[in-house]
């Protein structure tokens, strides 16, 4: 791996995967094997052929308990098809369970490729999804501070609420946004918190755009950031890394996805 960027594994939950003993026991593995990282995706559905799913946070805790380095972590959870609540208390634990090792990818979700907000009844304007993103991020710094939650916004109410125990990391659990490069409200949002995840690059040059178009943003950037590349396996690092990519996400495609892939990607290590 070339230097100053880590590896990561990225998984979905589906169908061979969508068993948590054989998903846990891959990151066990990836972690012997020298990867940094094993995220996984968030989905209550998927396009046919696709028929099992499995439950992001469930595998992850099992995954948090049966390693000991790997940051883990959903890229992407579409945070506006859940609870802020719950989510400032799933985040919290899982980051103590894991002692401090959690990433939360986060953006608004779609409904393309499952249908899964416009079949269960979550909201599919775009906007919308926009602003309950904001309102949902904003309740979980709160949260994470240890403080009282005091918001009353345009689709959350939190009145008065403490959320205890905090998370290990400070000043929370940190954030990766996922948007797209050519659209300036979500890389705003990005630059907002602690890495950016690209959707959708079509080579390193669009990652290098992305990267200065967000670095442009950022209030002070010179601090530490986050920028999350997806490859397919095999391909060559060192361009993404020379474009700003600082996590390298090898990618599964769902369509072909087997337990017997990933085991070997993961087997042959980092690039």
């Amino acid at each position: 791996m070339p230097d100053g960027a880590r590896s990561a594994i990225w998984v979905p939950l589906f169908d061979p995967l969508a068993d948590p003993l054989a998903v846990t026991r891959l990151a066990a593995q990836a972690e012997e094997a020298g990867w940094d990282g094993f995220f996984v995706w968030d989905h209550v559905r998927w396009q046919s052929p696709i028929r099992q799913v499995a439950d992001p946070w469930v595998v992850l805790s099992a995954i948090a308990v049966g390693t000991a380095s790997l940051r883990i972590g959903t890229m992407v959870t579409p945070l506006p098809r859940r609870r802020p609540a719950k989510v400032a208390r799933e985040t919290a634990t899982l980051d103590r369970l894991s002692g401090g090792r959690l990433t939360l990818g986060v953006g608004i979700g779609g409904d393309r490729s499952g249908e899964e907000l416009s079949r269960l009844g979550d909201e599919t304007d775009d906007r919308r999804r926009g602003a309950m993103l904001d309102e949902a991020l904003s309740i979980l710094e709160g949260a994470w501070s240890g403080a009282p939650v005091r918001h009353r916004g345009e689709h959350y109410t939190v009145d008065d609420v403490e959320f205890l125990p905090r998370p290990v990391q400070e000043p929370g659990v940190p954030v990766w946004v996922a948007a797209f490069p050519g659209y300036t409200r979500p890389l705003r949002r990005a630059a907002r918190y602690q890495g950016f995840f690209p959707v959708n690059l079509e080579s390193p040059d669009a990652l290098a755009a992305a990267v200065a178009k967000v670095t442009a943003l950022r209030a002070d950037p010179s601090a530490p950031y986050d920028v999350a590349a997806e490859l397919p396996p095999g391909d060559d690092p060192a361009p993404y890394v020379r474009a700003g990519a600082t996590w390298l996400l090898t990618a599964f495609d769902p369509a072909t996805l087997s337990l017997d892939h990933v085991r070997g990607v993961i087997r042959d290590g980092p690039s």
